[in-house]
């Protein structure tokens, strides 16, 4: 990872959010900044491979990289969103939370069997959410072809899982100890 210690200044940190004992990292103020911004979406777009047809945005902040990576590559946008926030028909995976579970879903028609897909999120922690977008982006037959996100919590090893599924992860700021 090259560094990104100018990006990383422009997250704010907001201890003890949603509870305590948690190191919220707050991407709104790197948002306001539009030279950071810009940065951002320039350098995740620098990491993409070659030939990328669709970004796949995880909901909800995925949409505002995603959005920005889409027209910039000629690539489609394909929105994954929670359970029953799409209209039309979808198809879904469910995966497990901390405490219960969650479902990932898209709509049925969203990517072409063997399209390049560029998976994107703000953050990646755990990997629980990207691990269901990778199976359900499958599931339709496209190869997953990275991962990018703004940022990475290695210690909890989210990265490291979705690296295990053979796709090739991107992060630009690292926050270790969360």
């Amino acid at each position: 990872m090259a560094d990104n210690s100018d990006l990383k200044a422009l997250v704010r940190t907001i201890p003890d959010y949603p509870k305590a004992g948690i190191q919220f990292r707050d991407i709104t103020t790197l948002l306001n900044d539009a030279d950071g911004f810009a940065l951002v979406v320039e350098r995740m777009a620098e990491q993409c491979p070659p030939g990328i047809e669709a970004i796949a945005a995880i909901e909800a902040r995925g949409f505002l990289f995603g959005g920005a990576l889409a027209p910039r590559l000629g690539a489609g946008l394909v929105p994954l969103r929670k359970q029953g926030k799409l209209p039309g028909a979808t198809i879904g995976v469910d995966y497990a939370l901390e405490y219960g579970s969650d479902r990932l879903e898209m709509h049925e028609d969203a990517v072409l069997d063997r399209a390049r897909v560029l998976l994107v999120d703000d953050l990646i922690a755990t990997g629980g959410t990207a691990l269901a977008a990778i199976e359900l982006l499958r599931m339709k037959g496209a190869e997953v072809a990275a991962a990018s996100f703004v940022i990475d919590l290695p210690d909890l090893g989210g990265a490291a899982a979705v690296r295990e599924t053979g796709v090739e992860t991107h992060s630009l700021i690292a926050f270790e100890g969360d």
